[in-house]
């Protein structure tokens, strides 16, 4: 029997404009009466031709506060707008990595994905809404163009009426009228697929040669903490105590789930005080990572420069070939030295994941990373906390093949020996005053190339602009970069993942051949230094130090 089907009265809300990695907000805005309603609407309203109608769609998220909430609004809301069949994880859990393998598998017309990533949940911080397309990835400008134009103009959204809410707690088959509502385990599809592209018989024999070795995994009470159980605990068979914060939390226990020093301190103490041979840590929807030992932390710039040198030990690359790299614009140029010596094509891209799809989908592209803890490939269509974490179990395993011993430093070292050093910082300033930010940007605008100090000569200023090399498309604006005479970069970017404010972030690079064992922030301060003198930070928006330095 089809469903009674309403149509609710709206009005368009400002600044519904979905950022790089959907609408975040906070959760007191997302309450808003119609406010949600208005987003999800406008979605199925710009959803590429076909459009809803009989569709299939996927639909989960990290955990956070609200979720389980618009996980009932989207079913009423896509199915009153033709959606024939919804597949949603168990308790509404997805990861984004798990959302974009499902997508694929299933060929499903798109995803809905309700996370903020790595920003702090509860009821008085973030809440996020993020469509994906048909090829598993963040929906293009085009799309989110459209999406944005729809809340503009709305002035209704269509409900279908439901007899109760969907189980989203029982795994198996609902059936509302002619809508057809799925649960499925949150794990099985991706942890099938992760066990198809890594070597998990090499790394369970490694384990057992090497009884020393030690992981440690920090979920940090997001969403990939089950994802961690079944793969590090039940198939590769570490102890449990190999495990921290893996329980999904509302509010990530009131911490911050953002794999990086300052906020996965936790984590670092723990590797620190029992040396840890691997430690690693995953975001709120587990898309981010970051990989540490207790006496090295991997920069994401050079974790995805060594996946992509040790690519071949891996069998879903030794399947595929590897048909290029990229990274972001911000991130260092140590995978460019990879592609040139390997003789691979490799791309600089605006910082987004939605950048590296057209690449992925046109076979130009198989591995790739930013600088902001983000790191994969073409397996999936978004970036994969977890994915990153088994290569360097896998490249850890293969290495003590030949090099019995072999750890996390003396891999890193032994890469430095073979491509050099990019010594790279981030400085982040959070929150910071709108205004007072973009005073700052429009001011580096006004700067000219040449001699800077004694030390350093700007040879070249521009204001990043992307064209994608497979549809054309022209991106503009996406941080003004500073190139020095011996290749150094001072990168200065406004960030679009936070929820109120701006962040401002600044990126500095300097490549060393000779001295390749420095700390990284004794190598980079005069640029540190220069990069403070020449944006005049102080001055424009009142921050003396950064709230996180990577």
């Amino acid at each position: 029997m089809p469903l009674s089907v309403r149509s609710v009265p709206t009005s368009p809300f400002e600044g519904q404009k979905p950022g790089t990695s959907g609408l975040r907000k906070r959760v007191k805005v997302f309450k808003q009466v119609n406010y949600t309603e208005n987003f999800i609407q406008a979605i199925f309203t710009a959803m590429p031709a076909p459009g809803p109608q009989d569709a299939t769609m996927v639909v989960g998220g990290d955990g956070r506060y609200y979720m389980k909430d618009v996980v009932q609004k989207i079913v009423r809301i896509g199915a009153a707008n033709g959606i024939k069949r919804f597949i949603i994880g168990q308790d509404g859990i997805l990861s984004t990595p798990a959302a974009s393998a499902i997508i694929r598998k299933n060929n499903a017309d798109g995803g809905i994905i309700l996370t903020a990533s790595h920003n702090p949940g509860g009821p008085q911080n973030d809440f996020g809404i993020k469509y994906n397309t048909r090829n598993g990835g963040p929906a293009p400008e085009s799309v989110t163009d459209a999406i944005y134009e729809a809340t503009r103009t709305i002035s209704e959204y269509q409900e279908a009426e439901l007899d109760e809410p969907v189980d989203l707690s029982t795994v198996g088959v609902q059936q509302f009228g002619q809508v057809t509502v799925d649960i499925v385990d949150s794990t099985a599809d991706y942890v099938d697929l992760i066990k198809e592209i890594f070597d998990f018989e090499l790394i369970r024999k490694f384990r057992q040669e090497a009884p020393e070795f030690s992981l440690l995994f920090d979920a940090l009470n997001g969403v990939t903490g089950p994802y961690g159980r079944r793969i590090f605990v039940e198939e590769l068979g570490f102890p449990e105590s190999c495990l921290e914060q893996c329980t999904p939390l509302e509010d990530f226990g009131g911490s911050h789930p953002d794999p990086n020093l300052t906020y996965a301190h936790k984590l670092v103490e723990r590797v620190n005080r029992e040396i840890i041979t691997l430690g690693a840590a995953s975001d709120g929807d587990g898309d981010r990572n970051m990989v540490l030992s207790h006496d090295w932390f991997v920069t994401p710039s050079d974790s995805v420069a060594v996946i992509a040198h040790y690519a071949e030990c891996i069998p879903y690359f030794k399947r595929t070939g590897v048909q290029g790299l990229a990274r972001s614009m911000p991130t260092s140029c140590a995978i460019d030295r990879v592609a040139a010596a390997k003789g691979l094509e490799v791309f600089e891209v605006p910082t987004g994941w939605k950048f590296f799809g057209n690449l992925m989908d046109a076979g130009r592209l198989s591995i790739c990373g930013e600088e902001s803890f983000g790191t994969g490939s073409d397996h999936i269509r978004e970036k994969d906390g977890i994915w990153a974490i088994v290569a360097w179990l896998n490249i850890i395993a293969h290495v003590n093949q030949t090099k019995p011993g072999a750890t996390v430093r003396s891999i890193m070292l032994d890469f430095f020996a073979t491509y050099g050093r990019n010594y790279f910082t981030r400085y982040d300033y959070e929150e910071v005053e709108s205004a007072g930010a973009s005073q700052m940007m429009d001011h580096l605008r006004t700067l000219k190339p040449g001699v800077c100090d004694n030390e350093y000569t700007i040879v070249n200023i521009d204001d990043f602009e992307y064209t994608d090399p497979i549809d054309k498309s022209v991106t503009k604006n996406q941080g003004v970069r500073i190139v020095f005479e011996d290749t150094s970069r001072i990168i200065f970017r406004l960030s679009g993942t936070g929820s109120q404010g701006a962040t401002v972030r600044i990126y500095i690079e300097r490549y060393d051949d000779q001295s390749v064992d420095m700390d990284a922030q004794d190598a980079l301060k005069p640029l540190v230094d220069i990069a403070r003198k020449l944006s005049m930070l102080e001055k424009f928006t009142g921050r003396t130090e950064p709230t996180v330095i990577t």
